[in-house]
């Protein structure tokens, strides 16, 4: 994980006192007058604002000072460790966002929800820079064994395509190839 960064906006006091203490903290403390798109270049960042109309996600805005410096650092922290599930848990899957907490299907505001299985499908998938095999898929995402005659995986992945292919109106997001399927 990278260096987890500190913008200040617009708090020169706020600024002074982090960077006194910055030796027992482990941010990197940047100050700005203002929110512009350079920081979102930075990997892992919190804006620190007491302006309540600033639109980022990655914004904590005080205003109710005094604050301990305990709390105001646990604030922090905790914020950090939200960005950072939140990083885990959203994949970008080609022209497609999927988050595996919501099990959304996302592209140009559209949504699809999807069942934790094929969730679970997707991702398995992604993974893979090859083709995987009906067996492999019911092995390892089913937890079946792969001599059972069953057709799970194929339709699953059927109406799963056929879902996509509704929503988004993309019937090549999940390919059936010779060797299996596969996510290009």
């Amino acid at each position: 994980m990278s260096l987890k960064t500190l913008v200040i906006h617009q708090n020169k006091i706020l600024h002074n006192i982090l960077e006194e203490i910055s030796e027992n903290i482990n941010y990197k403390i940047i100050f700005s007058d203002t929110i512009d798109q350079k920081f979102n270049d930075l990997e892992n960042f919190i804006i620190i604002t007491k302006d309540e109309n600033v639109e980022n996600n990655y914004q904590l805005s005080f205003k109710n000072f005094p604050l301990k410096l305990e709390k105001f650092l646990e604030i922090i922290n905790v914020a950090f460790l939200k960005q950072e599930y939140n990083l885990q848990s959203n994949i970008k899957i080609g022209k497609y966002d999927l988050n595996l907490n919501s099990r959304m299907l996302s592209f140009n505001e559209i949504n699809l929800e999807l069942t934790e299985m094929e969730a679970n499908v997707i991702f398995f998938l992604k993974k893979s820079k090859k083709p995987i095999s009906v067996k492999k898929l019911q092995l390892e995402v089913w937890k079946q064994l792969p001599n059972l005659e069953t057709h799970t995986v194929e339709t699953h992945i059927y109406r799963l395509r056929k879902k996509i292919k509704e929503k988004f109106q993309d019937d090549n997001f999940i390919k059936s190839l010779k060797d299996g399927y596969q996510i290009i």
